[in-house]
């Protein structure tokens, strides 16, 4: 009888931490939106990044301030392992402009679906480092293989600029995400977030400042979209991530959080009036697809064995 009620409460628990990933996952695809919305207003993709991490970071510092006044550390969190955060921030900076850079040449719709791909690149990158790769991988690669096609390429079979910037954007973030994995574990994970958000903050000013121009009277354009993305989307979400995370499960988490790419589809809709065409529905449902097969196929094989390991177990 108890290990039902807390089987439910767990449950229930977990649910509403899912939810809360949900809502990450629309501010995340919200903010494609948002970051076109500021260079239309003049800022270059590099000053936004830097204003945009900068206002993330220190938005950080109370939540820091007040975990450290009202919460003991955890094991292993008592120390910030500075080299993995300036990795990661190293990888955050080059997947930010990557991505920054491609949207002024495509949609948010074909940005979130094609940033996406990072889902596919992370256990890609860590056969490098000795991590098992799944068998679905390789045709969940095919799948997304077909809809990256059919999303990007024209009739004269050409990529546009920005979908492929978007691509390479994809593989710094499976670096940032390997990165972050390695380090996490050394330390208090806000902590982490912070200072590679203000590692990449400060390279993107910096290239700001000497291949860009920038006035006070673009800031001052741009800032409900620098207050967005700097505050829901690199601030909140994040943090709602790391809070989350801890308390789902891992494939279910990957799931929820998958869905940005559609959730950038449809603010692009609303707000910016961009549309897809029948062929680019069908090359984002394919690239989903091939995404969720990562996460699922797995998830469900282990709950097969999991069955099969009970039934044994209640026969003898």
């Amino acid at each position: 009888m108890n290990t039902t009620s807390e089987s439910n409460s767990r449950g229930q628990g977990a649910f509403k931490y899912e939810l809360l990933l949900l809502l990450a996952s629309l501010i995340w695809g919200a903010a494609f939106v948002a970051q076109q919305i500021g260079m239309e207003k003049g800022l270059g993709p590099m000053t936004f990044n830097g204003l945009r991490f900068a206002l993330g970071c220190l938005s950080l510092i109370p939540v820091i301030l007040w975990r450290k006044q009202n919460l003991a550390p955890a094991d292993g969190e008592a120390k910030l392992p500075y080299m993995g955060s300036l990795g990661a921030g190293l990888f955050l900076f080059a997947a930010a402009a990557f991505q920054q850079i491609g949207l002024q040449y495509t949609s948010s719709a074909h940005s979130g679906f094609i940033t996406g791909f990072y889902i596919l690149f992370v256990p890609v990158l860590g056969m490098f480092f000795g991590h098992k790769v799944p068998k679905i991988l390789w045709a969940a690669i095919l799948v997304c293989l077909i809809g990256f096609y059919l999303l990007s390429v024209t009739g004269d079979f050409v990529v546009s600029k920005g979908d492929w910037l978007t691509l390479i954007c994809a593989v710094f973030w499976a670096g940032q995400i390997l990165v972050i994995d390695h380090a996490v574990g050394k330390g208090d994970p806000i902590q982490i977030a912070c200072l590679q958000f203000a590692v990449c903050a400060v390279l993107s000013a910096l290239c700001g400042l000497l291949f860009e121009h920038c006035s006070w009277s673009q800031i001052k354009a741009a800032s409900g979209a620098i207050a967005y993305a700097g505050l829901m989307s690199v601030g909140i979400a994040y943090t709602l991530q790391v809070v989350c995370q801890k308390r789902c499960p891992p494939a279910p988490a990957s799931i929820i959080m998958s869905l940005e790419a559609v959730f950038a589809a449809i603010a692009g809709y609303l707000v910016l009036n961009q549309t897809l065409t029948g062929r680019a529905i069908t090359g984002c449902f394919l690239i989903l697809l091939g995404v969720l097969m990562v996460q699922l196929v797995p998830m469900m094989r282990k709950k097969q064995a999991s069955m099969l390991a009970n039934n044994s177990r209640s026969q003898l």
